[in-house]
């Protein structure tokens, strides 16, 4: 496992197939889900707007800007981040599964991924880019565009022992978030499904965008220990982001000004008004 450290904070990589970071602690809210993920462009300074469309996240990506995957961790235990962007995964560069490496996150702290991990010491950075410049096109996996994945996973938690002279233990609960993470993965399939139906009539669209393998960056890392509670997420967060004209001949968002026929004359007749 790895972890990523925001700019100038030390990080820490977890061992095995995951990357975790050490990053300073904020507010911890009981809340579900097990994080919260933000999309940063840093081209602009500013977390992009998530907009929600038919059960999906979106945001709208500015080709050639910057951007950054901010994950805030809102328990009071560690978690695990396995992120993918275009179906890759971002630390070891294979082709994304909930089990790889990731981000360990410290109780109430947060990591940006600015990225992809190249070492421990350097990532290249995030931009959005023509298809045919994407990382993922590039290595020969143009499929799975235009998508940031995140799996989290909570820390295995050990029950106390007991010895024959005391209480018998009680059983172990299942995973947290196990029923979630089913009923949510089921919910990505529905929605791909309807997708998939009506793309027969999907107006003409601009040709999709990527992430591409941008400037070096320094980013320092350090491997650490993590074992999962589960072998499944106990969350996933899925966000898309393409352009802004692609994602209102989608429907998901609405187009700038009401359709009308053009007028020749738009002013209305009159005279000069006085000054």
């Amino acid at each position: 496992m790895f972890a990523i450290p925001r700019k100038r904070v030390r990080a820490a990589l977890l061992a095995g197939p995951a990357l975790a970071a050490v990053i300073a602690p904020l507010t911890i809210s009981c809340a579900a889900p097990a994080a919260r993920v933000d999309v940063y462009d840093r081209s602009e300074g500013r977390v992009l707007d998530t907009y929600r469309h038919r059960g999906r996240s979106y945001v709208v990506g500015q080709p050639g800007n910057e951007y950054a995957i901010r994950i805030r961790n809102t328990t009071g235990g560690r978690v695990l981040a396995g992120v993918s962007v275009d179906g890759v995964n971002v630390v070891t560069g294979g082709t994304a599964a909930p089990g790889q490496s990731g981000y360990v996150i410290e109780p109430g702290g947060y990591v940006n991924i600015e990225g992809w991990r190249k070492g421990l010491d350097r990532t290249a950075a995030f931009y959005f880019s023509d298809p045919g410049d994407a990382y993922a096109t590039r290595t020969g996996r143009p499929d799975d565009l235009g998508v940031i994945g995140v799996a989290l996973f909570r820390e295995r938690e050990y029950a106390p022992r007991y010895y024959e002279n005391e209480k018998i233990a009680p059983p172990a609960p299942l995973p947290r978030g196990a029923g979630r993470a089913s009923a949510e993965s089921a919910a990505q399939d529905a929605g791909v499904a309807r997708e998939r139906k009506g793309v027969m009539n999907a107006p003409a669209m601009e040709a999709q965008l990527g992430t591409g393998h941008g400037r070096s960056e320094y980013s320092p890392a350090e491997r650490v220990q993590f074992e999962r509670a589960s072998h499944r997420p106990d969350d996933r967060v899925v966000i898309r982001y393409d352009r802004r004209e692609n994602l209102v001949a989608r429907g998901v968002l609405p187009r700038p000004h009401p359709w009308r026929d053009p007028d020749p004359f738009p002013g209305a007749l009159g005279f000069v008004p006085d000054p």
